[in-house]
This record gives C-alpha cells, structure tokens and sequence, in this order.
C-alpha cells in the first residue's frame, strides 16, 4: 500500500481514459499514460495520429473532451501560474528575438520565473551557469541570428530550462540540423537527463528516439499502441533477421531472412560448416518494428497479434544470447 502510494506521488504525468473529438473526428480514443520522475520519453506516431493534441493538452493549451489529466499533481488546463512554472516547452522552430544577443534573450525569459522560486529550486537558472550548461558560454554575447543551427537549438532548449522545470516538452528536437547540431542537441539531451528533469519529447527521427529516450510510447489509431523500451520492442516484437553468408568457394555473399536465425544457424553449421562463412546476423531494426506495428494499427490488429508472429527463442538457448553467441 505504501510503495503505491509512494509510486503514484512519484508520477510526474497521469492520465486516464483521455479523449479528444474535433466535431465527428476521433483524435484520442481512450488514452492511459503514467511518466514517473525522471525518465525521458519519446512519443512516435505517424502524421496524424495525436501526438500534437497530446502534448498541447499535458501542457495545459487544449482541454480534453474527456478523461482524467494530471501532470505535476494538477490538472493542466485549471492549472496556476506556479504550475508553469515548474513546466518547460521548447517548440520545433521558434526564430524570434534574432537581433538580441543570447545573455539577453536568457535574462529577460529567467526574469519571469523570478517570483516562483523556492528553498528546494532555485528560479531562474543564473544565465552564465545555464550556458555554461549548455555550451554556449563562448557565444553569450553574440546575436542569436549568427548563431549555427546546432548552436541555435542550444539555444532553445536553454530558454525551456530556464526555469528549472522538472518537466520539459520537446518538440522535433532535431529537424533541420546537420549531423553535427544533431550530435550536440543529443549530448544535451544526455546532460538534461542528468538533472533528472523529467522530458516527454514527439519525434519522426526513430534512430534519435533510440539514442535519446528511455522509453517510447507509440501513437496510432488514437491510443498508444506500444509502450517499452527501444531494445524490448525491437527485439520482443522483430519478426525476422538478417543472416548474411559467404561461400567460400566463390565469395559471393547471400541474405536470408530468418524468424528464427539460432535454429537456422545451428542447422547450416551442422551442414555446411566448411562451406560457409557466417559474416552477420542482424536483428529488425527499430523503424521496422515501429512500420509494423503502425501498419497492425492501421488494419485494426492488436499487438497481442504482432506478438503472437514474433519468433520465440530456439529451446536450449542461452538467455539474451545472440545468434552469433548461440551459433559459436
């Protein structure tokens, strides 16, 4: 009873049954969510699907047509000003204020959250540690125009951390930059989860999910379809790898899709040990899984169905073991 409680004080975002109509149309049907303190997630989904409403209504900007909302302990929409204050946003493009220098732009935004400082967080952020923070210490004087795409989203998730929110909403944090500004904002992303700032991030960019969050949420069909970690939905949910051979006679190299590539692999080593080289064996990768289930979704299959097609491991196998493992 009290490790319940203690879980449910813990919990930074909680909904219940969420539904979200525009006239006829069913934008959330029936959504359930708990993010606890700390933990940084990834909500994916395909053009369409909620994301945007789902986020606009944690945040307090859209209410729902029904369901329970609570986010930091209070419902978003009837939420006080001190709420806010505890939330941070950083919007997919935000490209104002270009002339102002980047202390300037940081100073005024931390002047607003002055008043809602407290013994336990101190607000607003001291402009020169939170650059130094995110890496922009040697540009605190120069205008936020000049500044490089990388260096501008620096920028913006500075401005959303300001108030040392122990929420923060991402949006596409990495649209439009080069690898390199998509290197830096992830290496932010890591510092901000040493803060143990709770993040809720929307994305498209399945590899940067992967990287950045601990768990991602899948949005289809107006629920969340899938709920887990990178590594359990990619490996509880692949139906097939890859298993690359070369023959050794003639060095030519062949692909096969496998749903079980431990049995296969023990079969062909049984066989044709002296024939073949195995040269890898790789697993669905995540954009696979998430074009699967997406795909389940759309014709109105459960996930209980993608389960029931994913491979279960050959009896005997190690536990966690690779193909590769398994087959030495």
């Amino acid at each position: 009873m009290l490790s319940a409680m203690l879980m449910e004080r813990d919990m930074v975002v909680s909904c219940r049954e969420l539904r979200m109509m525009y006239g006829d149309r069913v934008v959330l049907d029936g959504v359930d969510l708990d993010i606890p303190r700390g933990q940084t997630v990834a909500l994916l989904g395909p053009n369409g699907a909620g994301k945007t409403t789902t986020v606009e209504i944690l945040e307090g900007f859209r209410r729902p047509s029904s369901g329970h909302v609570e986010v930091l302990g209070q419902d978003p929409a009837r939420a006080p000003e001190a709420w806010r204050a505890r939330v941070g946003v950083v919007l997919q493009s935000w490209r104002d204020h270009g002339t102002w220098r980047v202390h300037e732009l940081l100073d005024v935004i931390g002047g607003y959250y002055a008043p809602y400082s407290t013994p336990q967080i101190r607000r607003p952020w001291p402009t020169e540690e939170l650059l130094e923070r995110v890496g922009l210490s040697e540009h605190a004087r120069q205008r936020i125009d000049s500044l490089s795409g990388g260096q501008r989203r620096r920028l913006d998730v500075a401005a959303g951390l300001v108030g040392r929110p122990e929420l923060l909403f991402l949006d596409e944090p990495t649209t439009g930059l080069d690898p390199a500004g998509r290197r830096d904002v992830h290496d932010l992303l890591s510092d901000v989860a040493d803060l143990e700032t709770t993040v809720l991030m929307t994305t498209h960019d399945l590899a940067e999910a992967e990287t950045v969050a601990d768990r991602l949420l899948i949005l289809a069909g107006g629920t969340i379809v899938a709920d887990g970690t990178p590594d359990a939905l990619r490996l509880g949910l692949s139906r097939s790898s890859e298993v690359r051979l070369r023959d050794l006679s003639t060095g030519e190299v062949s692909v096969h899709a496998e749903p079980d590539p431990t049995a296969y692999l023990a079969t062909v080593l049984a066989t044709r040990a002296d024939e073949v080289q195995v040269v890898e064996v790789r697993a669905a990768s995540l954009e696979d899984v998430y074009l699967d289930i997406v795909q389940h979704s759309d014709a109105g299959k459960s996930l209980t169905q993608l389960e029931a097609l994913a491979p279960r491991p050959t009896p005997g196998a190690a536990l966690g073991a690779t193909p590769e493992e398994t087959s030495r």
